[in-house]
C-alpha cells in the first residue's frame, strides 16, 4: 500500500512490543479523523509512504499505529527501532473504510484488527460482532480490550494453536459452520487479500448482499 502523499513530521511520543514482532507506535494527535481511515508514514519527507489503519480512538490524545515488522521491508524495522521524540513523517488521515453505530460484523486477520480498535475505542460498538483470525494465541492483538465489553461477541480463530475461549480453526471456516449470518447486516473485512477475498466468496454464496460488505486489503 504505498501513495505519493503530503507529509509532516510528528515525534514519537511511545512505543510498545506487544507481541512478538509486533509494536504499537503512539505520536500526539495532529488532526481529526474517522475511525477506520488509514495514513501516510515514512521515515522522510520527501520518501515514498506507506498507509497503515489509525487504531486509536477518534477523541484519544493520540494516534496508535499497530504493525508488524517485515524484515524484507525497509520501513518497519526502521520503525522498530524507533524511541521517544524521534521523528517520522505522516499525512493526513484519508479513506472510505469507516464505521458506523448500526449492527454489523467486524472480521480480521493479524495487523487488519487495527481499524476495529478504532471503531472500537470510538464507541462504535452497539450490535457488533468482532471476528478475529491468527495464526497463534499471541496474534490476538487488543484481545484484553475487546474481550470485557463484546463478551460471546468477540471470537477468536486460532489456525496453528488451541486455547480457552479460542475456536480451532480459520475464520473462513468459521463463517462456514455459522449457522446465521443476517444480509440486513453490513460486514467489514480487513486483513490479507486472501482472507478478503474468501470471506466475501462465502457471505456472497450464503446470500449477503454485495454493497453490505465493505473491505480493506492489507498488503
Amino acid at each position: 500500500m504505498k501513495r505519493k502523499l503530503d507529509l509532516k513530521k510528528v515525534k514519537v511520543s511511545r512505543q510498545r512490543e506487544i507481541a512478538p514482532g509486533v509494536f504499537v507506535l503512539s505520536f500526539p494527535r495532529p488532526w481529526d479523523f474517522t475511525a477506520g481511515q488509514v495514513i501516510g508514514i515514512s521515515g522522510h519527507e520527501t520518501a515514498e509512504a506507506r498507509l497503515y489503519s489509525i487504531a486509536s480512538g477518534e477523541l484519544d490524545d493520540e494516534v496508535d499505529i499497530l504493525y508488524n515488522i517485515n524484515p524484507e521491508g525497509k520501513l518497519t524495522p526502521w520503525m522498530a527501532q524507533l524511541n521517544t521524540a524521534d521523528t517520522i513523517w505522516v499525512s493526513e488521515p484519508f479513506g472510505s473504510f469507516t464505521g458506523s453505530g448500526e449492527a454489523g460484523w467486524w472480521i480480521a486477520s493479524g495487523t487488519g484488527i487495527a481499524p476495529f480498535s478504532a471503531m472500537f475505542r470510538t464507541g462504535l460498538t452497539a450490535g457488533k460482532k468482532l471476528l478475529h483470525g491468527g495464526r497463534d494465541l499471541k496474534s490476538f492483538y487488543f484481545s484484553e480490550m475487546f474481550g470485557p465489553e463484546l463478551g460471546e461477541n468477540y471470537v477468536r480463530c486460532c489456525s496453528r494453536e488451541q486455547g480457552q475461549d479460542i475456536y480451532h480453526g480459520r475464520l473462513t471456516q468459521y463463517l462456514t459452520e455459522h449457522p446465521d449470518l443476517p444480509p440486513s447486516e453490513k460486514y467489514y473485512l480487513c486483513g490479507s487479500a486472501e482472507m478478503v477475498v474468501d470471506v466475501r466468496d462465502i457471505l456472497i454464496s450464503r446470500g449477503i448482499p454485495f454493497d453490505h460488505i465493505i473491505s480493506e486489503i492489507y498488503f
